[in-house]
């Protein structure tokens, strides 16, 4: 049972960071207006989110900048279009993921840039690279983070060894990613409590990213609150990649912190969220992702079940579930 306090009190550790520009870019390839941009930016000072997440560091030798939005690269000088100076409490944030990302080149001394965090993706195998991610962007002078991507396929031994080798780093925050959204609140709790042990003893902080296929991306996200995880990613009407994330609406309404105001979230959604649905910019929660929830996969089937326009779910679920391993 939650402590009703740790659910309800003030508590000056928690930070939210908005990832709508980056895990919602997944859904319409990062082709983002400057002027829905620069509102986010101006919604999210106003409503006291700690983090704005721009996109991704890509490396533009593997991704054609012809086919994607300017946020799938996050230049620097881009980046200062919008917020200029950032003379706000508002941090900014990208996501370097490995593999995909020209790091040694593409991300400068912090000196010179805009950014404040740089959020490295990695799976468990390729922990060694984030390593080296992690400290050079550390050398360079900004905060980190590593998102551990398709938690809910790790084995508990191969977590901890990970953890163990992140917490020797100047990594400042690990992250649970539910990059399936396959975790159930119980099973985030005993991920959570690995997680806290190993923060615990390297004096780090703990995150988590929740997708929604099982509609459990906001309880998830809860549970994950009440039990000492004080990064909390969250994005506007949930928008991300297929089921979408924890809304960002919720949680701020959630947390009853006088911190955060949700109103300027409510204005933002009502002047520009409906209008990405009203142009035909599909997310969020149907029974394709909770198919491939339920079966803890990742969800490029039912990415392409929904640009296909398909309802014939029950079909789609026997294709699934009779694929030859």
């Amino acid at each position: 049972m939650k402590e009703v306090s740790k659910l309800l009190d003030y508590r000056s550790d928690i930070k939210v960071i908005d990832a709508t520009l980056r895990d919602g870019g997944l859904v319409n390839d990062f082709y983002f207006s400057d002027e829905f941009v620069r509102e986010l930016y101006k919604s999210n000072i106003r409503a006291g989110v700690d983090y704005m997440e721009f996109g991704y560091k890509a490396s533009k030798e593997l991704f054609d900048v012809d086919k994607f939005g300017k946020w799938k690269f996050c230049n620097d000088d881009d980046i200062r279009q919008i917020v200029g100076d950032n003379d706000t409490s508002l941090k900014i944030a990208v996501m370097a993921d490995v593999g995909r990302c020209d790091y040694k080149q593409d991300i400068i001394q912090k000196s010179e840039s805009p950014i404040d965090l740089v959020r490295v993706a990695t799976y468990i195998h390729t922990i060694p690279e984030a390593v080296d991610m992690i400290e050079d962007a550390a050398k360079k002078g900004y905060q980190t983070s590593c998102n551990i991507m398709a938690i809910s396929n790790a084995r508990e031994s191969e977590l901890s060894a990970a953890l163990e080798i992140l917490g020797k780093t100047p990594v400042e925050v690990f992250y649970i990613v539910d990059s399936f959204g396959a975790l159930y609140p119980e099973q985030l709790e005993r991920l959570a409590d690995i997680y806290l042990n190993f923060a615990a003893k390297y004096n780090k902080k703990v995150g988590i990213h929740a997708h929604n296929n099982l509609q459990l991306a906001f309880a998830n996200t809860v549970e994950a609150a009440g039990i000492g995880i004080d990064w909390l990613d969250a994005t506007y009407s949930s928008m991300g990649r297929g089921a979408g994330n924890c809304a960002m609406e919720l949680l701020l309404g959630f947390l009853r912190n006088p911190k955060y105001n949700v109103y300027p979230v409510l204005k933002f959604i009502q002047d520009h969220m409906v209008k990405l649905h009203d142009d035909g910019i599909v997310w969020g929660y149907d029974l394709q992702y909770l198919v491939t929830g339920l079966l803890n996969q990742h969800p490029r089937t039912a990415i392409k079940f929904t640009k296909d326009q398909r309802t014939n779910y029950a079909d789609f679920y026997k294709e699934i579930i009779t694929e030859e391993v």
